[in-house]
């Protein structure tokens, strides 16, 4: 099946995106939407123009769109962009990275049964402990671009997922109730490397911008395409 990936350049659609090439989908294409407004309910907004090297390392077409970010309205724009996919690449479906947020599963699969395509979200519900043993074992090279929670603070920023990564917020989660998998909003990430690369992505320059103490992110000013 030609299907597009809903893409941010994080963990959860870039897992999905996996799982999508391993089921043996044809993934036409990658859709990122950019907000004009920082609290946008659908799209991941820290170091969201760095999609644009990712899809290059990934070697997927990408279609790249702005969205007003507006709730409901930016509804508009994402299915905008999958028409878009639609007419250029003929695609069947969509997967997406969606964990536990009931508000994106259903617009993504309202917009996919109005459009007649297939809507796939692999890892919905998924264990989340056993979920981030699964992108340390497939070898996914992600870091913490964004932190909000009580119990999270600059030390977090710029961190790889790893087995320290987990044995570390299984703690925050036990006294802070921190989402393992730092959904709802409490972190953001972007991968730099895993299996699907055929690049890597390399930080030249980066730099943390806290709000509060454990409100902030790790700003990515310059990355390069290094060979594996």
């Amino acid at each position: 099946m030609n299907i597009a990936a809903l893409y941010s350049g994080g963990k959860d659609s870039t897992m999905a995106l996996d799982w999508a090439l391993k089921q043996g989908h044809k993934v036409v294409c990658l859709i990122t939407l950019k907000s004009k407004r920082d609290d946008s309910y659908m799209f991941h907004i820290p170091n969201i123009e760095l999609v644009k090297v990712q899809a290059e390392a990934i070697g997927i077409p990408l279609i790249f769109e702005e969205s007003s970010g507006i709730k409901e309205k930016e509804l508009e724009d994402l299915e905008r962009a999958i028409k878009i996919a639609i007419k250029k690449f003929a695609i069947e479906g969509l997967v997406a990275g969606a964990l536990a947020s009931q508000y994106q599963l259903e617009r993504v699969e309202k917009i996919a049964r109005d459009l007649n395509l297939k809507a796939f979200a692999p890892y919905w519900h998924y264990d989340m402990e056993e979920y981030i043993k699964l992108i340390i074992k497939l070898g996914y090279d992600a870091r913490i671009t964004g932190i909000a929670a009580d119990g999270l603070d600059e030390r977090w920023l710029g961190r790889k997922i790893d087995e320290k990564f987990l044995s570390d917020i299984k703690k925050l989660h036990d006294k802070f109730s921190v989402h393992i998998g730092l959904e709802g909003g409490e972190g953001e990430t972007i991968v730099l490397d895993g299996p699907i690369f055929k690049k890597r992505l390399e930080i030249v320059s980066a730099q943390n911008v806290m709000e509060n103490r454990c409100t902030g992110h790790h700003v990515i000013k310059e990355v390069r395409l290094v060979d594996k």
